[in-house]
């Protein structure tokens, strides 16, 4: 390393000072910087003696970012290209918060407005005749049609040579044909020329490529705006001072200041201070949350009125906001089943037009009216152009991906296409009850001791064995006895799985769990009874008591299951609870499909049973147990405060954990099924008129015959207008 490549560095602040001018400076290659050493703007005339000396990191070099195509996803290459499928432009694999340059639309836009002008005075004299007008033409159209429409050439030679054919395949055949038999009446005069076709053709299409361009970029636009959230800096706690670094600075451990009306930087905990965070940007709820220490807070979230002091603990792509949209963005680029129609029918598609272009041809040349060859050539090269290929292929994805962004900025996130496609056909949804249904945080509501023993006494003993076990209900106990600073360790531990546990707690043998349990341990439980959900417990081979656990209904889940009915959706609770108390539960919500008293290893069992019946099956949970039954299912719903690994195990996963997402998200995937409905019905049904009425098909009966110039523009249209229709998915109410 070069002397020079060092820095003077302050260990406290870090603050830059010029000790020429004392004035702070930025960082300069090959110099020597100072640094003031207490972090006050205080002028020095020479260094401060306190400086430490740090090697400078060399500049990263910026490496060329994976780019794809949203209709062939599997296509992927380094930096900025086309696709050889298709020919459409690349797009960036990984969506990003920084502004990117299109290389792409600016090319296109230059090309565009440079043949324009070219090509207006071609049409204001196409209609004056003379031997120097033609060449006139020639030198006019011949930079537009090989200029402006070079990157049309190149695409369609490498869909030949690739044996993909597309749409630059017919946009080069077609202006290639009409330019170069132009060329050729230069020197036989007797025949017409077409230049101006050829000129009008490729500035039209140039238009429609950066109308599609800039279309195609706002389909990314939700998620960006939801990588816009997080803030550019961070305000670093530490060393008795305050002070903004960036946010690329900041490591999990940082002490993070964030003051009213600021954006929360990473997430982290809470460790000083109270506040009210906004979290809709993330989960669609509008209500915000009340947060005190120890309670965790998300990247981009709003902090409300309240200062507080953040622990960092996942920073950069680490964080939930950067892993929603790296999720959906992975999700934008997966195949929806409908998809495979359109994929099958465009396999065929531009031989079939090809083939549509030659019997034209030759038809006009053996029937048509003379000049037969001119309306021959004029025919051919209109049904060339005026299919499209591309409105077909964008059909599904487009709407994919504006569908799966939309979702994102309402808390759902959607794996893959195929899960965001089968919920609309959600007929039956299987409810895991706690942590779905109920708030999934259990707490002790009443604690029956069999006498002598008092109700510390059962509570110190449950608590002792429920402490080692994964259960809802023993972590409701263990919080009521650490609530009364009540402590105990077991020994010689053991679980069996859906029915209790048992221990050595002081010498003495606790048993905890169902009451099957206990009279399957031999336990006499006569006397013993609840009310709802509850544990019963024994000690040293006799009954001790029952402590009775309430978990709460969300308040939101009366709401949730009203907007299901709405959507003719079937809900059944699915609990290993006893049946009484899962009655209990159904009679409050006013379900009447319960399955009680399911063991773990049983859920995927009773989703296999509504499939076998006919029946389209979502299933929502939020627990490790739930993993089988969401992988079973038509459709995983996870709801986001559960486990990583029934998120892994979902297709669909709701950020906020409320069960109005899962309506939503069904609202949303009728609204998408729809709307790509609605695209290949259009391009199905443009493609099926349009190439016969560009063959003449009119002609007969109305002396009407299409323009290739009219066959651009309309060729142009029907791509952008299956992206337009595309995004009117972000404006449609869930």
């Amino acid at each position: 390393m070069r002397t020079t490549d060092v820095l003077t560095v302050d260990p406290i602040c870090g603050m830059k000072v010029d000790p020429a001018t004392a004035k702070f400076s930025s960082v300069k290659d090959g110099k020597t910087h100072y640094f003031c050493s207490a972090g006050c703007k205080k002028k020095f005339d020479a260094p401060p003696a306190v400086l430490t000396q740090i090697a400078i990191k060399p500049a990263p070099v910026p490496k060329a970012a994976e780019h794809t195509c949203p209709m062939h996803p599997e296509v992927r290459q380094m930096g900025p290209g086309s696709c050889p499928i298709c020919g459409m432009a690349l797009e960036p694999a990984e969506i990003t918060a920084e502004p990117e340059a299109d290389h792409e639309l600016a090319d296109m836009t230059r090309r565009f407005w440079i043949c324009a002008a070219l090509t207006v005075p071609l049409l204001a004299g196409m209609f004056l005749h003379g031997g120097w007008l033609r060449w006139a033409q020639f030198a006019i159209s011949t930079p537009v049609v090989l200029w402006g429409g070079w990157p049309f050439f190149q695409r369609g030679w490498a869909s030949l040579k690739s044996r993909h054919w597309n749409m630059f395949t017919l946009i080069a055949m077609g202006t290639g044909t009409s330019y170069l038999f132009s060329l050729a009446t230069l020197f036989v005069p007797h025949l017409e020329a077409y230049f101006e076709p050829a000129a009008v053709i490729t500035t039209l299409v140039l238009l429609g490529q950066v109308l599609e361009l800039r279309a195609r970029s706002q389909t990314s636009s939700a998620l960006k705006s939801l990588l816009n959230l997080a803030p550019k800096t961070a305000r670093l706690v530490g060393g008795g001072v305050e002070r903004d670094i960036p946010l690329s600075e900041v490591v999990a451990g940082n002490l993070l200041r964030v003051r009213p009306g600021e954006k929360i930087p990473v997430d982290g905990v809470i460790v000083e201070g109270e506040t009210v965070i906004d979290e809709s940007m993330l989960t669609g709820e509008s209500m915000p949350n009340l947060k005190n220490v120890d309670a965790k807070v998300a990247a981009g979230t709003l902090n409300g009125t309240g200062s507080i002091v953040m622990r960092a603990e996942r920073v950069g792509s680490e964080t939930m906001l950067s892993q929603i949209v790296r999720m959906v963005s992975e999700a934008q680029r997966t195949r929806a089943p409908i998809q495979r129609l359109a994929d099958k029918v465009a396999g065929y598609f531009v031989p079939a037009v090809v083939l549509a272009a030659l019997v034209t041809f030759a038809l006009w040349m053996l029937l048509g009216p003379q000049p037969r060859f001119s309306h021959a050539l004029v025919n051919a090269i209109a049904v060339l152009i005026i299919a499209c290929p591309c409105a077909l292929g964008l059909a599904t994805p487009m709407s994919i991906m504006v569908g799966t962004g939309r979702g994102a900025t309402l808390g759902i996130l959607v794996r893959n296409a195929e899960a965001l496609e089968t919920l609309h056909k959600v007929t039956v949804l299987v409810v895991d009850k706690t942590g779905t249904l109920t708030e999934g945080k259990p707490r002790v509501v009443d604690i029956q001791p069999v006498a002598p023993l008092k109700k510390e006494e059962l509570l110190s003993a449950a608590a002792a064995v429920e402490r080692l076990s994964e259960h809802p209900l023993a972590e409701a106990i263990v919080r009521a006895a650490e609530a009364g600073h009540l402590k105990g360790t077991a020994e010689q531990f053991s679980s069996i799985t859906g029915k209790g546990v048992k221990g050595l707690v002081q010498g003495k043998w606790v048993l905890a769990g169902t009451l099957a349990f206990l009279n399957g341990e031999g336990i006499d439980t006569t006397g013993l009874s609840a009310n709802g959900a509850a544990v019963f417990a024994a000690l040293d081979g006799k009954a001790a008591g029952v402590i009775e656990v309430a978990d709460p209904v969300r308040k939101t889940t009366p709401e949730a299951l009203q907007m299901l009915a709405q959507e003719n959706v079937r809900v059944v609770m699915l609990t290993g609870d006893s049946r009484a108390t899962a009655a209990k539960i159904a009679e409050q919500l006013g379900i009447s499909d319960i399955e009680a008293e399911v063991l773990p290893a049983q859920k995927a069992e009773v989703v296999k049973k509504f499939k076998s019946a006919g029946s389209t099956v979502g299933m929502a949970g939020d627990g490790i147990n739930d993993a089988p039954a969401l992988a079973a299912a038509d459709v995983g719903i996870a709801m986001g405060t559960g486990t990583d690994i029934a998120m892994e195990a979902a297709g669909i996963t709701l950020v906020k954990g409320d069960l109005r997402g899962i309506a939503r998200a069904i609202k949303l995937s009728r609204a998408t099924i729809r709307n790509i409905k609605q695209n290949l019905a259009f391009a199905f049904v443009y493609n099926a008129l349009g190439v016969p009425i560009a063959a003449g098909l009119l002609y007969p009966f109305f002396g009407l015959l299409l323009s290739p110039m009219l066959a651009s523009a309309a060729m142009t249209l029907s791509s952008v207008s299956v992206i337009a229709n595309a995004l009117r998915l972000r404006r449609v109410r869930l």
